[in-house]
């Protein structure tokens, strides 16, 4: 009678609130409910990040404190030796600058040859009939054209290029003997001078053809109403580029700045399949990602390796905070 009386006296319209309903447990349980599927769903590619990209980072830099040969598993802590033996080594700063200029130029190249190319395909044709821009005649095909180079291997396309510059029977050299320019034949890869400006022809080549596509893709987005408004105003083409369709393509060109960065940062394939010798004449291709790999497998020194690693790693960070913090600008929507 007392149980059923308590009952009665909470009223008819007052429901009693469950016990786990308040405090930590329902503070607990509203939480789960809330983010419990996200943290389920992410936490398994967490983990597989942190072990097989943060992991070796770590590791990485534990290696660059020791004497480690890569051949044993004796090794001792050797302090900042390797960091010293580096900042010491002409061939270091050889490297370094020689990735500078890479990280200077090629982006720079590379994703202004996309743009022009990407905007001539789209909007750089000739007027047509109801409609006031227009891509160049046959723009689909050429953008097949240009994509082509992205189907083939990176090694494949050195390996061709390296046919291509011998100083011998190499077609360019052949070709200008046959148009009477035999003295603008040169040694091209066993030149010092010239050496690491042709691997940058190939890399520039082997990558401007994906950028058309997605400089493309992106153009192709842009509301035509912007660019007839333009032209109702009086805008030619290059005043129509800059003014309206590079500030709406400013964030894909940023993206594509990176990653054409860290493509320079690292040239690891042409210089190792095209270039004579380890790093070219006189090392005049030698960069870091060769370097790496010449101190590990040649020399045996994988300790020195993996402090030449973490350097390389410092500057893709610095170069990507300064892409991002130059490149920062408001957000155009439309």
């Amino acid at each position: 009678m007392q149980q059923v009386k308590k009952v009665s006296e909470a009223g008819p319209g007052k429901r009693s609130r469950p016990a786990t309903a308040s405090g930590a447990p329902g503070a607990l349980l509203g939480w789960y409910r809330k983010y419990g599927f996200v943290v389920g769903f992410l936490s398994v590619p967490l983990v597989i990040y942190a072990l097989f990209v943060i992991s070796p980072f770590i590791q990485a830099i534990y290696y660059s404190f020791t004497d480690w040969t890569g051949l044993s598993s004796d090794f001792k802590m050797v302090g900042f030796d390797n960091y010293d033996w580096m900042l010491h080594d002409d061939v270091f700063w050889k490297a370094l600058g020689h990735n500078i200029l890479l990280l200077l130029i090629l982006p720079l190249v590379t994703l202004g040859l996309g743009l022009f190319f990407a905007f001539m395909l789209n909007v750089g044709g000739r007027r047509r009939k109801n409609a006031a821009v227009a891509g160049v005649q046959g723009s689909g095909l050429y953008k097949i054209i240009y994509f082509f180079p992205q189907v083939l291997s990176i090694a494949i396309v050195a390996l061709l290029f390296q046919f291509t510059y011998n100083p011998r029977t190499g077609a360019l050299n052949a070709a200008l003997d046959a148009v009477g320019l035999d003295s603008w034949k040169q040694l091209w890869l066993g030149d010092p001078d010239l050496a690491l400006w042709c691997l940058m022809a190939v890399m520039v080549w082997s990558n401007v053809g994906f950028y058309v596509v997605l400089f493309s893709a992106a153009m192709s987005s842009i509301p035509r109403d912007f660019y007839e408004a333009a032209l109702l105003d009086g805008a030619n083409r290059f005043t129509t580029f800059f003014r309206v369709t590079l500030p709406l393509l400013w964030d894909t060109v940023q993206t594509g700045w990176i990653y054409m960065g860290i493509i320079a940062l690292d040239a690891f394939a042409v210089v190792q399949i095209m270039t004579v010798g380890p790093g070219g004449p006189a090392d005049s291709t030698q960069v870091l990602g060769y370097y790496v790999y010449t101190k590990t497998f040649r020399d045996g020194q994988a300790g020195r390796a993996t402090a030449l690693g973490v350097a390389m790693l410092v500057v893709t960070l610095i170069f990507a905070v300064v892409v991002s913090r130059l490149g920062r600008r408001e957000r155009l929507e439309y």
